[in-house]
């Protein structure tokens, strides 16, 4: 996971277990999207440009385009070999379910009213049109299934283009996700595995107030490293 930014995993949220378990978190999920059903307007690192995130909780409320260049950007990270656990990268319909499977946060450079339309343009055949557009991506889910589902785990992409700019754009990330997961009724916030080869990841976390709750030896056999890279689990109470 990183800023690479690029970590896993994506959203439900706490309910008291029943028969109807499954049912009763796709509703609960349901009411608690529509608590950020709006999209936000942030003011990158600059301190002058506009960036917009727009909560997302179906593919289909983006458009085909902007999709698949999230999808390659994806897969670009996995076929790197030192971020994500993945050999190889996912089919369009495995990144699907990973990456809008729950919920997610999509951000784009410039204004609400300059991007309110773009997002679910069907015109826009080209996906490289997102290139300079889109900022960056992460996921929200449980980290854990059932009676521990309200501990969620996110992921993140930054889009290359933007990687180490002015906009610092893996931290905006971060600090939206931290506003929005409590609203998705997590209370608590692991990242298993934040490799000890991305020091850029540290920084955005330790930044944000997360505690380092682990530490993995050797584990990841990484592409570039001889010897395998140890990870550091990352965590954050969200109802502080």
């Amino acid at each position: 996971m990183g800023t690479n930014l690029v970590s896993k995993t994506s959203g439900q949220s706490v309910v008291p277990y029943s028969k109807n378990h499954e049912a009763e978190l796709k509703k609960l999920k349901s009411e608690n999207i529509k608590l950020i059903s709006e999209p936000v307007e942030i003011t990158l690192e600059d301190g002058k440009t506009r960036a917009t995130c727009y909560p997302i909780d179906h593919k289909a409320e983006v458009s085909l385009s902007l999709f698949e260049f999230l999808s390659d950007l994806f897969a670009e990270e996995i076929e790197k070999g030192n971020t994500y656990p993945y050999f190889f990268p996912l089919s369009k319909e495995e990144f699907e379910n990973y990456w809008f499977g729950s919920f997610c946060n999509v951000m784009l450079l410039g204004t609400y009213d300059e991007t309110k339309l773009l997002i679910k343009d069907t015109n826009i055949k080209d996906k490289l049109f997102w290139k300079d557009i889109l900022l960056g991506s992460h996921y929200i889910r449980p980290n854990y299934a059932g009676h521990c589902s309200h501990i969620c785990n996110a992921g993140f992409l930054v889009n290359p283009s933007f990687r180490g700019s002015s906009y610092k754009v893996g931290k905006n990330l971060g600090v939206v996700y931290l506003k929005w997961a409590p609203l998705l009724g997590y209370t608590y916030s692991v990242f298993n595995l934040v490799f000890e080869n991305n020091p850029a990841s540290f920084k955005i976390w330790d930044s944000l107030g997360f505690d380092r709750i682990g530490y993995i030896k050797g584990a990841g056999r990484l592409n570039g490293s001889e010897d395998s890279v140890g990870a550091i689990m990352f965590g954050k109470d969200l109802t502080v």
